[in-house]
Parts: C-alpha cells; structure tokens; sequence
C-alpha cells in the first residue's frame, strides 16, 4: 500500500512522512522543491512535481491509496493572488482529478483555520462556521476557502475525503524555517525589541501529523476537523520563551491598531523590527491574522479523533531545542 503526501519537504509534510515511516509506511514524497534536506535519510521514495503540472502530478499519484495533501503557498502578501490561486486552487483542481485518476482510496486534504470566517469574535469558531468570500481578505485566505471548496463538492460527487483545518503550527523539524518559526527564532534570540497586543493560537506541528493519520484511518467521509492548540498573546508567548531561553522577554508594549498603522505605511514593514531573510513577517496580513477569534473548538477532533494538543511550553522547548542543535538558534 503505497501512501503518498505532497509538499513533504515541507514543516507539516516532513513531520507527517517521519511519522508513516515510524509507523512502517511506505511513502511517496512528492514535492517540487530540490531542497530535500527535512526527509535526508529516510526510506522513501521521492519525485520532483508541482501541484501545477497535471499530467506530472496524475503519474505521480498512481497506485497511491491514501493521499495527505499539504502543499501550499503560504503568503504574508496582498499582493501574490496569482501564485497562491494557482497553487491553493487549481492545484487543488489537479489533485483532485488525479485522484479520481488513479482510484485513489482516501485524501486527506489540509485546508487552514484561514479558510473560515473569524466574527463574530465573541462566539467560538468551529466546523459549522462559512468559508471566507470577501473579496477585501488577504490573497492567502480566499485561496484557502476556495481550495476547501473544490475538494467539498469533489466529496459530494464520490470522492472520499477528508479535510483537517490547522492553526498556526510550530514544532521542530522546521528547516527552511516556516514564517512561525521564524518569529519563535526572532523571540528566542531577543532580536524582537518590541510585542503587539494581540495574540494567536498556536499548535505542535507533530499532532496535526498524528491527527492526520488517524483521520486517514477512521474518520468518515467528507468530515471536517478543526485543529486548534492553545490561544495566547504574544506576552504571554514571549514570557514563555524567556522560561525556556532565559533572555529577556521584549519590554515595549505596541497597540495592535499601531501596528497596523506601521504596515500600512510602510507596505513591506521594511521598519518594522521583525524581517528575516529578506522577507518581512509583520505585515498587514500577519497582524489582520493576530486579530482572528481566540476561541477555536477541537471537540469534534477530541471526540472523533481522540486530538489531544500538547502543552504550548513543551512544543516551544522541543523547537527551540531543534533550532540550536541544527544551528539555527
């Protein structure tokens, strides 16, 4: 039984493939990516494909049984529609033909606690919520939404599947490094001198993996799981990391509608403290994205799935950790 899972280079896809490997699966790492550090060592077998090449992606599904889809542009921009539609959406469209192709059994899709709508702030966000449609909504967002979509009427036109929607997600493993743990680096070094008000809720990237795979295994066809963490400001988050560092956590206090004022402005945040490698990671989207509900429900995924999400402090300590050791931190 051959299992195959896109973006595996990737944060989430790399942890899932250690995950199916530790449990004896024989994977199929598909990625279009030449970077194939995160999966180095592992017994699998690996092919170069883009999700936008569909008739590349339809000879590398075949004989698959179990799809985990977690490729994906993910975009801090208002500004690169046409790169995360063409990724998000229709290549979603192709997956999802090559599927049908190659008789696939079951996918796994992983969509984004994006792709649902955040207000009323004040009721908790579950898997009842409507996807997104605003046109005003950062790029990121809507192609998520509309990813979801396509895989629900596939559902609703035989396909079997299944679509998991994460939170922001953090753990080790992390080599390119994904933009949140980018920020965990940039407060784990001291290097952020100030914090907005806001916060996030945040999630070990290995039970997402975990959770995927039981999802695979058990969980009924065209289900919906949200799969949240822990909710905590960026104090809170920053105070945490100084338990485990010791460095001192950022002491200047910045009002979100400030913040928000500074990415306006300055478009790219190219004077906000928070940048690394060229790309800034403060921007309009991010901080639109720290003003999201707080109250993300997993209980479908705690009563279906048996999700249970780790303590926060153990999946910055274990992260943290990994960073320094692969000299990163």
């Amino acid at each position: 039984m051959t299992i195959v899972v896109t973006g595996a280079a990737g944060h989430l896809g790399n942890n899932l493939v250690r995950l199916l490997c530790a449990q004896g699966a024989a994977v199929r790492a598909l990625d279009c990516t030449r970077d194939w550090r995160s999966l180095a060592g592992l017994p699998i077998e690996r092919v170069e494909v883009d999700v936008r090449d569909p008739a590349v992606l339809a000879e590398a599904l075949a004989g698959a049984d179990v799809v985990y889809h977690t490729a994906a542009v993910i975009s801090l921009s208002r500004r690169e529609w046409p790169l995360v539609h063409a990724v998000n959406v229709a290549g979603v469209r192709n997956l999802l033909a090559a599927c049908r192709a190659a008789g696939v059994r079951r996918l796994v899709h992983f969509s984004s606690i994006h792709a649902y709508e955040q207000e009323p702030l004040h009721l908790p966000v579950d898997e009842e919520r409507p996807l997104v449609s605003s046109p005003r909504l950062p790029p990121y967002d809507r192609s998520k939404a509309a990813g979801e979509r396509e895989v629900r009427r596939a559902v609703e036109q035989g396909l079997d599947a299944v679509i998991l929607n994460p939170t922001g997600m953090i753990g080790p493993y992390d080599y390119r490094p994904s933009f949140f743990g980018e920020v965990l680096l940039a407060l784990g070094r001291g290097r952020l001198p100030v914090f907005v008000a806001s916060g996030f809720d945040w999630v070990d990237v290995r039970d997402v993996a975990a959770a995927a795979i039981r999802a695979a295994a058990s969980a009924p066809s065209g289900s919906r799981y949200l799969l949240s963490g822990h909710w905590v400001t960026m104090r809170q988050l920053s105070l945490l990391l100084q338990e485990i560092t010791g460095r001192p956590a950022p002491r200047v206090f910045c009002p979100l509608w400030l913040a928000q004022v500074a990415a306006a402005c300055y478009g790219a945040c190219s004077a906000m403290p928070l940048a690394a490698r060229g790309r800034p990671l403060l921007t309009s989207v991010s901080l639109q994205a720290l003003h999201g509900n707080r109250r993300i429900s997993h209980q479908r995924a705690a009563r279906d799935l048996g999700y249970a999400p780790r303590p926060l402090r153990e999946t910055l300590a274990d992260t943290l950790e990994w960073f320094a050791s692969h000299k990163q931190g």
